[in-house]
């Protein structure tokens, strides 16, 4: 699983102290959590960080406001369940659209479809991608599918990296934005040439949606026009449309019929799912017009946070990447150790009620020693926050690193 699907802080009970009283670590987990979701500022409130009657009650609150009180309860897919199906496929542009409890659970029923119609189970994709890094190896041991990389440079393959795979495929995948390359896309004309390469290939097109509905900024296009270019796209809900989970995969009708047989048999036809339905429900009419102004946030914060560093001059040496962040999520690199960046970020929350940062990662095999990275979303409590603000808090920050 990847740190968004088992959130690295889970909200819990503990007695008191601090994380360094905890008695393991995941009593720390929990007071970490609690410390960054009782935040006074934060850039970003993911929605682990409430409560049971928190969510509940937003959602019932929704529900009435929106009308759908009376709607009735689903039943193995139908009703509500159908409803967001219909929505969803609207919103694409494609012909049909089923829900699915989990984004890995559609994409693997997506490519085994794919591989059974075009008669080659290799897929191509970046060795970043979703289901190489964070699924357990299981588009090979439950699927029985292959992959090569067209690439393994930090971005999407380009169309002459496609149409010159020594090997042949029947599937390219392509996750938009690459999210562990620091959520980065290509440009608009790059995309269209790849999937232009994969055409000329007699190979067909999935997109790893996870995060398409906020890439539609920075292809300037609308969201139809992009989920266009593939034969499927996979979306998911719990990401920047705060659902509770699930997600959709969205083609052509027979695509979509087959994937719902899968679908069973996957174990994934839950009696009912109405209130995750509902909480996409609500994304969709309420975060997803938002999401353009997340984008152009997150570049302010962005250039403020670099600016900051810059003038510090503490750590010598960093990165926010991409300098100019291409959806409402980017990276930020530092040379301490994660432990040590970590312990400041909730220092810094502890002391002035403000979160900039939360848990700071090792970059992974391969990466430099003595390196950490994190992943900053700005989302609606960002957007109160100032150039400014942004400066203050992480000078406050590095002078907790430094001690």
């Amino acid at each position: 699983m990847d740190r968004e699907e088992l959130p690295p802080e889970t909200p819990g009970e503990v007695t008191g102290g601090t994380a360094a009283e905890a008695p393991d670590e995941g009593a720390a987990r929990r007071y970490r959590a609690r410390v960054w979701g009782g935040a006074a500022r934060s850039l970003w409130r993911p929605s682990v960080d409430g409560t049971v009657g928190g969510r509940l009650r937003e959602l019932a609150d929704w529900t009435d406001a929106a009308g759908l009180a009376d709607a009735d309860l689903d039943a193995y897919g139908d009703g509500l369940v159908e409803a967001l199906e219909e929505r969803v496929a609207e919103e694409l542009g494609m012909p049909a659209a089923v829900f699915f409890p989990t984004g890995t659970m559609a994409q693997q029923v997506a490519l085994r479809c794919w591989a059974g119609r075009t008669g080659n189970p290799v897929v191509a994709l970046h060795p970043l991608a979703h289901p190489e890094v964070h699924e357990d190896d299981a588009f090979r041991t439950v699927s029985g599918l292959r992959t090569v990389h067209p690439t393994d440079a930090p971005r999407l393959p380009t169309a002459e990296e496609v149409r010159d795979h020594p090997e042949p495929f029947g599937t390219l995948m392509l996750e938009l934005p690459l999210r562990d390359a620091g959520f980065v896309l290509p440009s608009w004309e790059e995309l269209t040439a790849t999937v232009e390469a994969a055409r000329e290939r007699e190979a067909v097109v999935h997109f790893d949606g996870a995060r398409l509905w906020e890439s539609a900024t920075h292809f300037g296009r609308p969201l139809a026009e992009i989920a266009g270019l593939a034969d499927s796209v996979y979306v998911s809900f719990y990401k920047s449309l705060d659902g509770l989970s699930g997600a959709v995969l969205a083609g052509p009708e027979d695509l979509v019929e087959e994937a719902r047989v899968w679908l069973h048999r996957y174990g994934g036809l839950l009696f009912q799912q109405y209130p995750a339905a509902l909480a996409v429900l609500r994304g969709l009419d309420t975060e997803l017009p938002r999401l353009p102004s997340y984008v152009a946030h997150a570049r302010v914060v962005a250039g403020a946070l670099g600016d900051a560093l810059a003038e510090e001059g503490g750590p010598g040496w960093f990165r926010v990447h991409p300098e100019v962040p291409h959806t409402h999520q980017f990276q930020v690199w530092l040379p301490y150790e994660p432990d040590v960046l970590t312990a400041a970020s909730l220092a810094l929350t502890e002391r002035t009620g403000t979160c900039l940062f939360r848990r700071w990662f090792s970059p992974g095999a391969g990466g430099p020693p003595g390196v950490a990275v994190t992943e900053v979303t700005v989302a609606a409590p960002g957007l109160e926050w100032t150039a400014e603000d942004v400066r203050k808090a992480v000078r406050d920050f590095l002078a907790l690193v430094r001690g």
